[in-house]
């Protein structure tokens, strides 16, 4: 696997992970963080509320970011320091999201790269929104 170099990176560059979510990832989230939360496990009483049926974890939609930022842009040895975000609408099981980061600034003196993150379900609605920095950590 190919460690990132800072001097390879560029602003305006951009990379997507897509994610079909299943309800064994809503499980397995469930699993690892111990957030059985109604909302994602129990379908009659999440049909009662706003989203009217049952939705995923915000932070598993927020993971493929991770998986983004880890494995293509920056990529393999990016250390991640910071992530804000906003869910802006529910993610259901059956709805594929492009997780997409693009690189918004650069500060050479410190390797680190700020990066604009979204998510977007299939109809192209934006249901996560935020800014992510990381520090490269290549050797050159």
């Amino acid at each position: 696997m190919r460690v990132t170099k800072y001097s390879d990176l560029r602003i305006g560059q951009s990379a997507e992970v897509v994610h079909t979510i299943t309800e064994s990832d809503i499980q397995t989230f469930g699993d690892l963080s111990g957030d059985y939360n109604p909302l994602h496990f129990d379908e009659k009483w999440a049909s009662k509320t706003i989203f009217e049926g049952r939705i995923a974890h915000g932070l598993l939609t927020a993971t493929f970011l991770s998986t983004a930022i880890g494995m293509k842009l920056p990529g393999p040895g990016a250390i991640y320091m910071s992530q804000s975000m906003k869910f802006l609408g529910p993610v259901r099981i059956g709805d594929t999201i492009v997780a997409r980061v693009e690189i918004v600034s650069m500060n050479d003196k410190r390797r680190r790269v700020t990066l604009r993150t979204t998510c977007t379900n299939q109809n192209g609605e934006i249901v996560l929104d935020g800014e992510a920095l990381v520090k490269i950590m290549d050797h050159e």
